[in-house]
């Protein structure tokens, strides 16, 4: 019997480096696939390519902006997705706001940096606020994020800041999720808080299961890849709706 596909999405600027430390246990029961989200400058984009790449049915795990384009696979082909895991993530558009206005500039300051000094000086000021500030002094392991985001070009990074900034309202597909969900989310998370995770599971028709991992940040499966193992694993263990 052949295994179910799942499908791993990665966030802003990151690869397949953010998914390897789960790799062997999540693939003990799935066939595991990073998706790589090329140049494309929207997630509705992001999420055509991986509908015409995808399997007929398929389970899906987004982290960061990765689950941002989960929620717009589900809103295009729901009758295709298994089952979904929301990580480290959010569902509301920017909002036409003063924090909207903030959150554009910060995007832009981030921008300014990769152009004006390179990646790897963006990558070092941005993962400043990513990670649990236990682990900023650890270097070698700030340094596998620095390079994994080093692997990415300028131009990649205003795409995805732009597919960011631009982003659809995931309110609706919340409301009609009805395949296992695991809400995902830590406890040192500035970008994407554990109260952002409350609403999203609150929207939800049926109860999500659960997980919010203390000691880590928003880089939850390289900061606690044994927790983040466990709650993935036992989420897809779940009997199918």
């Amino acid at each position: 019997m052949s295994k179910e596909s799942l499908l791993l999405l990665p966030g802003l600027m990151c690869n397949e480096t953010v998914w390897i430390p789960l790799l062997e246990d999540l693939s003990k029961t799935h066939d595991c696939k990073v998706v790589d989200h090329g140049r494309a400058d929207s997630l509705s984009v992001m999420a055509k390519n991986i509908l015409r790449q995808a399997p007929n049915k398929f389970a899906l795990a987004g982290h960061s902006m990765g689950g941002r384009i989960a929620l717009e696979v589900i809103r295009q082909a729901p009758e295709r997705v298994s089952r979904v895991a929301l990580m480290n993530t959010g569902y509301l558009p920017r909002p036409d706001s003063e924090v909207g206005a903030k959150e554009m500039q910060t995007r832009y300051d981030l921008l300014k940096i990769a152009i004006d000094q390179g990646v790897e000086a963006m990558a070092r000021t941005w993962v400043k606020a990513m990670v649990a500030p236990t682990r900023l002094s650890d270097e070698p392991f700030i340094q596998t994020i620095i390079d994994m985001f080093k692997l990415k070009s300028v131009d990649i990074f205003k795409h995805q800041i732009a597919a960011l900034l631009n982003r659809p309202d995931g309110t609706p597909v919340l409301k009609t999720l009805n395949v296992p969900t695991l809400v995902l989310c830590t406890e040192f998370d500035s970008w994407s808080p554990v109260k952002q995770h409350r609403d999203m599971a609150n929207l939800m028709p049926n109860q999500p299961t659960w997980c919010e991992i203390s000691g880590a940040g928003h880089m939850c499966t390289m900061e606690a890849p044994q927790a983040v193992a466990k709650a993935m694993t036992d989420w897809l263990n779940l009997p199918n709706a």
